[in-house]
């Protein structure tokens, strides 16, 4: 490991950024180096710039993947190397393309769901759905953190590293009750074929990937499309925002306010102002009664 790439962990570490985003900026930075051959350290923004057209016209990476590499590269100028640049300008961030998810309706869960053979692997997707979960949310739970008493499950570290809870539905506890009695897990809720860890996040993703083949819904589907659906149907059943933000852990309620695009229940159910205005007199003149006398 070279120094720089040392200082840089330490200082993601020091601020508390998560493994998973620890891990990504290294890559990207990594990457960044070998394009040009040389430490970033001797690399300016001549550089920078010459890279981000190369991701952006050879390699042809959507916005989502070039912003990952601007993240990485700001922080490592910006907090490692102390450059005083206006990042904006010298690491400009794409426009990121405003998409909808396509959003399952109750069926095609429910039928979806009917499709995971596995008891386990499906008690996993429908807490998925059930309580709104991320998947490396639902893989890391523990037996201790569903709470009957209270019908409500304990998210330790979730989304934004922040602890919250969540509802438990009554058909859910019976599920994971089941669950419990049939493989009568002690650490993880879930664990994974390797002693003292869960399952894997990627071995949910493929278990999905099967199901949604065998249930044959045109529609895509992953562990978070379920997320989606949870929060959708939800709002069509009259949740206020709020709630579903606090529920799926989200920072800011704008993240949260999107699914107020999606909820066709509710924009269907909306008025057209034209249904509102008043009824134009009819101009036409009436034919006139025969006269017989």
């Amino acid at each position: 490991m070279t120094p720089l790439r040392q200082r840089m962990t330490e200082d993601m570490q020091v601020r508390n950024l998560s493994p998973h985003t620890q891990t990504c900026y290294v890559q990207q930075v990594s990457l960044f180096a070998r394009h040009f051959r040389r430490s970033p350290e001797v690399l300016g923004p001549e550089d920078i710039r010459s890279y981000q057209v190369y991701l952006t016209n050879e390699k042809k990476l959507a916005p989502g993947s070039i912003l990952i590499a601007v993240a990485a590269l700001r922080f490592l100028y910006k907090v490692t190397l102390h450059k005083d640049w206006s990042f904006e300008d010298i690491i400009p961030a794409p426009k990121k393309p405003q998409k909808l998810p396509i959003v399952l309706s109750p069926e095609e869960v429910q039928h979806f769901l009917s499709c995971v053979p596995n008891p386990k692997h499906r008690t996993i997707l429908t807490t998925c759905y059930a309580a709104g979960l991320l998947v490396s949310e639902t893989v890391r739970l523990k037996p201790t953190e569903i709470d009957s008493q209270r019908m409500v499950i304990r998210v330790e570290q979730g989304k934004g590293q922040k602890d919250r809870y969540v509802m438990l539905s009554p058909k859910l506890l019976e599920i994971l009750r089941e669950w419990w009695r049939m493989a009568k897990p002690k650490l993880w809720l879930f664990p994974g074929d390797i002693p003292g860890r869960p399952i894997t996040r990627s071995a949910v993703e493929l278990v999905c990937r099967e199901a949604h083949r065998a249930s044959r819904i045109s529609k895509p589907i992953t562990p978070h499309s379920l997320r989606h659906a949870f929060a959708v149907h939800l709002l069509e059943r009259g949740t206020d925002v709020r709630t579903i933000q606090l529920l799926l852990g989200h920072r800011s309620l704008a993240t949260t306010a999107r699914y107020l695009r999606i909820a066709t229940s509710k924009v269907c159910s909306t008025t057209s102002p034209f249904d509102l205005l008043p009824q134009p007199v009819s101009t036409e003149s009436k034919p006139a009664a025969p006269q017989y006398f």
